[in-house]
C-alpha cells in the first residue's frame, strides 16, 4: 500500500510540474483515484504536453473542462501512447483503419440527428499533419475526444438539461469513457458499440425513423383535416368522408356526408384523449388536434430525440410518466399504457420541475403544508384583509410543531425566508389536496395529489397550479398505481377517508417520470404535438442551433 501511495503522489508531482493549476485540479477529484504513468517515447511526450496544456487552459465547469481531464488521465493510465496512429515500416505515422471505421461513422451523424461538424473538425484534418510527430498527436488526442464526445451525444444528449432551465433536475447519464475508448480501439465493429448507447425507448426509436423519412421540413402524415364550418351533431359535411377514413369508422355510402351518432361518439373520445372538451364539436381546436397540432418541423423532432437521451435508461417495467405539455399522466406496464387521465400542472411562474423519482407513499386525507412562499404572498394578506381568514380555511397556525393561535403573529411581517411559522391545511372535503395524495419525497416538495377544484380538468389548457400535479381522477389512478400490491387496493384506501391523516407504504417503489415532450408517438406511428407550456422546447431548440 505504501509503494502504491508513493506512486500515486509521484504521478500527482509529475503533472504538477506540468501545469500548477491542473495539479489542483487533480487533487480536487481524490487522490487516491488519480495514476499518472510516465510518457515514455518522444511522441507519448508530445502527447501528454498537449494534454496538459488543453486541461490547464480548460476553464471550470464547463464541457471543454470535463473533456479534457476525461482525456489527460485516460492517456495518463497508458504511458500518453496512442490508440490511433500506426506507424508505418518508414516510421511515419497514420490513422488507423479502425479509426477510419469511426471516421465513417461521423459522417452519417445526421442519421442520428446529431451535427457530423460536432465531430469531423478541423482539429482531423489528416492532410495537414503530412508525417510531423506533433501533429500528428494532435490528432490522436483530438480524436479520441471526437468519440468521446459522439457517445457521450448518442447516450445522454449534447445540451445538459440545466443549462435549458433550472427546473430541469436532470443529472446527465455518464459513460465509462476509459473502457469505451478501449473497446472502440480494438473492435472491427464500432458502430455495434456506438448503436448500444442509443436509448432503446420506443418512442425515441419512432422519432429516429421519422427524422430518416424527413423531407421539407414535414413528416408523412395523413391528408389534413380542412377547415370549415364548426360541426355539429346531425349536419352534413364535405368533411365527414375523411374524418370517418381518420376513426376508422365504416358508414353507408348514402350517409357518408352526414354528422352520424357513431361519428360523434368517436370525436368525443378523440377529444378526450387530447386533452379536449369532449363535447363532440368539430370546431378549430379540434380540427387541429386532428392535424396533430402545429406542423411538426425537423427541428421539433431533433429536440425530443434530446430529451428521449436524458431520459433514465430503463423506465422500470411498472412506471407513471407525467408528460407536462399534454397535462396527462399515464400508468405503463410491461410497454402497455394501463391506465391514464387528465392533470393540471404548475403555471408558467409556478412550474412543475422534471425529474424522476420513486412514489414510496400513499397519503389518505393529507394535511396541507402550506409552501412558505404561498404564506408570504397569499395567506398573509389574506389574513390582513379577513383576520379570520386561517380559521375559515381549516388552517392552523405551527410553531416548533405545536399548534398557536394565528392572533399571535404580525402578518404584516411575513416573508417567504424570515417566517418562523408553519401553515398547513388540516384534513377534510376543503383540503387543497382533497382526500389523497401519492408521495415520491424529493427536495422540490412536488407529488400528484386530489384536489376539490374540478372545472380545470375540462379545459385544455391546464397549467394552473402552484407546482404540484393535480390529478382528475385520483381514486382510479390509485386502483390501477396499486394494481401490484396485494395488500392496498382502492377499497382499503377509500376505507380510511376520514378526519385523521393516514400513510400507506406500497411494498414496491413505482418509478415516476416527469418529462416534457413537445411530441408524442402513437401507436399507429402518428406523431401528436403539444404546446411549448414553459418555453422549455424553444430554449433547447435555440441551444441546439437548430
Amino acid at each position: 500500500m505504501i509503494k502504491l501511495l508513493a506512486g500515486v503522489a509521484l504521478s500527482v508531482l509529475s503533472v504538477a510540474a506540468a501545469s500548477p493549476a491542473l495539479a489542483q485540479d487533480v487533487a480536487s477529484i481524490g487522490i487516491e483515484r488519480v495514476v499518472i504513468a510516465p510518457a515514455r517515447t518522444p511522441l507519448a511526450q508530445t502527447i501528454k504536453a498537449g494534454l496538459a496544456a488543453a486541461y490547464a487552459a480548460a476553464r471550470p465547469d464547463t464541457a471543454a473542462f470535463e473533456e479534457a481531464q476525461k482525456l489527460y488521465y485516460f492517456y495518463g493510465e497508458r504511458h500518453f501512447e496512442p490508440l490511433w496512429l500506426d506507424l508505418a515500416p518508414d516510421g511515419s505515422l497514420a490513422f488507423s483503419a479502425k479509426a477510419q471505421k469511426i471516421i465513417s461513422i461521423f459522417e452519417g451523424a445526421a442519421s442520428e440527428g446529431l451535427r457530423r461538424e460536432d465531430y469531423l473538425t478541423a482539429e482531423l484534418d489528416v492532410a495537414s499533419a503530412d508525417g510531423d510527430p506533433v501533429r500528428m498527436a494532435e490528432l490522436e488526442t483530438a480524436f479520441s475526444a471526437a468519440a468521446l464526445r459522439y457517445a457521450t451525444h448518442i447516450y445522454a444528449g449534447r445540451i445538459r438539461p440545466r443549462d435549458v432551465s433550472a427546473f430541469l433536475d436532470i443529472e446527465p447519464k455518464r459513460l465509462d469513457e476509459a473502457s469505451l475508448l478501449m473497446r472502440l480501439a480494438t473492435t472491427d465493429a464500432p458502430g455495434e458499440v456506438f448503436a448500444e448507447l442509443e436509448p432503446k425507448h420506443p418512442e425515441f426509436l419512432a422519432l429516429k425513423a421519422a427524422l430518416a423519412k424527413f423531407e421539407d421540413d414535414k413528416v408523412d402524415r395523413p391528408q389534413p383535416v380542412p377547415d370549415g364550418q364548426v360541426l355539429r351533431l346531425g349536419m352534413s359535411d364535405p368533411r365527414v368522408p375523411l374524418l370517418r377514413e381518420r376513426l376508422k369508422l365504416a358508414g353507408s355510402p348514402e350517409a357518408l356526408t352526414v354528422y352520424d351518432a357513431p361519428l360523434y361518439e368517436a370525436v368525443r373520445s378523440f377529444q378526450e384523449s387530447q386533452g379536449l372538451e369532449a363535447d363532440g364539436i368539430i370546431g378549430p381546436a379540434t380540427v387541429a388536434a386532428f392535424n396533430g397540432g402545429r406542423a411538426v418541423t425537423r427541428a421539433d423532432i431533433l429536440a425530443n430525440m434530446e430529451r428521449w437521451r436524458w431520459m433514465p435508461r430503463e423506465l422500470g417495467e411498472f412506471n407513471v410518466m407525467v408528460n407536462v405539455p399534454e397535462f396527462r399522466v399515464a400508468i405503463n406496464d410491461h410497454g402497455r399504457e394501463a391506465y391514464a387521465t387528465r392533470v393540471v400542472v404548475g403555471t408558467p411562474k409556478n412550474q412543475t420541475p422534471i425529474f424522476s423519482d420513486s412514489i414510496r407513499h400513499i397519503v389518505v386525507n393529507p394535511y396541507w403544508n402550506v409552501p412558505s412562499s404561498i404564506v408570504a404572498n397569499e395567506v398573509a394578506p389574506a389574513v390582513l384583509r379577513n383576520p379570520g381568514y386561517i380559521g375559515r380555511q381549516n388552517m392552523e397556525l405551527l410553531y416548533n410543531g405545536a399548534v398557536i393561535s394565528a392572533s399571535s403573529v404580525n402578518w404584516g411581517m411575513v416573508s417567504a425566508n424570515s417566517f418562523p411559522f408553519k401553515v398547513r391545511q388540516k384534513p377534510g372535503t376543503g383540503n387543497a389536496l382533497g382526500q389523497i395524495k401519492f408521495l415520491f419525497p424529493n427536495k422540490h416538495d412536488v407529488y400528484l395529489h386530489d384536489t376539490p377544484s374540478k372545472s380545470l380538468f375540462s379545459r385544455a389548457f391546464r397549467a394552473y397550479s402552484h407546482g404540484c400535479i393535480r390529478v382528475q381522477n385520483p381514486m382510479e389512478f390509485a386502483e390501477a398505481l396499486m394494481a401490484n400490491e396485494p395488500n392496498i387496493s382502492r377499497t382499503s384506501l377509500e376505507a380510511l377517508f376520514g378526519p385523521s391523516e393516514r400513510w400507506v407504504n406500497p411494498e414496491k417503489k413505482i418509478p415516476v417520470h416527469i418529462a416534457y415532450f413537445t411530441l408524442r408517438v402513437e401507436k399507429d406511428g402518428a406523431i401528436r404535438s403539444y404546446g411549448d407550456v414553459y418555453g422549455h422546447h424553444e430554449r433547447l431548440i435555440e441551444l441546439m442551433k437548430l
